[in-house]
């Protein structure tokens, strides 16, 4: 596929069925097409179980597509690619290892030496704000630092193109707004390519550059907005909260 100026992943109407064992068919992503843009904050927005974690799977090479096409840099997308990472709201942390092991682990695999690793990783744990907690394991961190830690474990792996999976899902409100202060923050200083899904409107509003809604089950591109909107963002603000509000009138998403 001939790549798009400017274009990291062109996604071209993905389809997805699943089938249960009486034969029944169930449509989970029905023909979604969208491009993402270099260094461009991208949401995938949308209810619970619409099908949004099916289609970063599809689009990470880790589920095969019924239909349509998912090219990188122009090249078709047939399994996992190094030059893009995840971090899941499940992050898999390993509860025997300190924070620096978890964070150093993918140079680990790759055979990176321990002083390269190690100064890449501590660059990273310092970037996401758990300086002096590099040797406590995952059973001594609130939830927010061990997001925080999978956040650092995904840069260290040194992704092109970052994709997460409502990582701040399982937070508390209070310790979910500070993540994505935290988020704003990081992406300010370590531009990437990100896809970030949420069901959250005002957690979109915040934090994308572009916002691709999502209808429910299958999951179909209901509208796609462009955030013009001054970072760092005030949820307060006039424009964020009309917009905000014309987003929450095309859909019954919590705010």
């Amino acid at each position: 596929m001939e790549q798009k100026t400017g274009v990291r992943l062109e996604i071209k109407n993905i389809s997805k069925t699943f089938y249960s064992k009486k034969g029944e068919s169930h449509l989970v992503v029905d023909n979604v097409s969208f491009d993402v843009k270099e260094n461009e904050f991208l949401v995938l927005l949308g209810p619970g179980h619409c099908g949004k974690t099916v289609m970063l799977n599809m689009i990470s090479g880790l589920m095969e597509r019924d239909s349509g096409d998912i090219a990188l840099d122009g090249e078709i997308v047939t399994s996992p690619n190094p030059k893009m990472g995840m971090v899941f709201q499940k992050l898999g942390l390993m509860p025997w290892k300190t924070v620096m092991e978890n964070v150093e682990i993918g140079p680990k695999m790759r055979g990176v030496s321990v002083k390269e690793r190690r100064e890449k990783a501590a660059y990273y744990i310092n970037l996401v704000g758990l300086g002096g907690f590099e040797n406590s394991y995952p059973h001594q961190l609130s939830g927010g630092m061990k997001q925080r830690v999978g956040i650092a474990r995904a840069y260290t792996n040194d992704p092109e193109i970052l994709i997460m999976d409502e990582p701040f899902g399982q937070l508390d409100a209070q310790t979910r707004y500070n993540m994505q202060n935290e988020i704003a923050r990081i992406t300010s200083q370590e531009k990437r390519t990100i896809i970030f899904v949420t069901n959250n409107i005002e957690e979109a509003v915040y934090l994308g550059d572009r916002i691709i809604l999502l209808t429910d089950c299958p999951a179909k591109v209901k509208e796609i907005y462009t955030i013009d909107l001054a970072r760092p963002r005030d949820v307060i603000d006039p424009l964020f909260l009309n917009l905000r509000k014309e987003i929450s009138g095309k859909t019954d998403l919590a705010l």
